[in-house]
């Protein structure tokens, strides 16, 4: 018994982390700049926690989309963050934050949050709360645009 006792301690105490959808290509924020930084790509950011019930209902109905994986995949560096961490990142900067410290730069007070922002982290579209299929394939076409509009001369 107390064995069981102590396992389950141990396990409480572990840190509990939220996760983002399953089969997209996510990396930490600050890995995450980097790419986008290096290969002058803009990059998606997704801002959730543990327990977020919105998170996961928007995982299960928008993300499951195989045409918006595919999308998000190909045109975007894949950011999560999650917004109650304490995990340290080291931005291209080399200033180091905590992810909680992102959430908050970027006013992911809720969640989710989704930021489209170029490489250099300015935002360009924000989208709050749970999303559809439809709102995630609107808004990849919108970023589109606001990136084909800032390329012409």
């Amino acid at each position: 018994m107390r064995a069981v006792l102590l396992l389950i301690a141990t396990l409480l105490a572990l840190p509990v982390m939220a996760e983002p959808p399953h089969g997209y290509p996510f990396q930490p924020f600050d890995k995450a700049m980097q790419q986008a930084q290096s290969e002058n790509k803009p990059l998606f950011v997704y801002f959730g926690r543990y327990g977020c019930g919105y998170c996961e209902k928007t995982n299960k109905e928008a993300f499951s989309d195989k045409q918006v994986r595919e999308t998000y995949s190909k045109n975007y560096v894949l950011a999560y963050v999650d917004s109650e961490s304490g995990k340290r990142l080291r931005l291209p900067s080399g200033e180091r934050v905590t992810e909680r410290e992102v959430g908050t730069r970027y006013n992911a007070f809720v969640t989710p949050v989704f930021t489209f922002m170029t490489a250099r982290g300015q935002s360009l579209l924000r989208l709050v709360g749970v999303q559809r299929i439809e709102d995630l394939r609107e808004a990849d076409n919108k970023v589109q645009q606001l990136l084909n509009k800032e390329a012409r001369p």
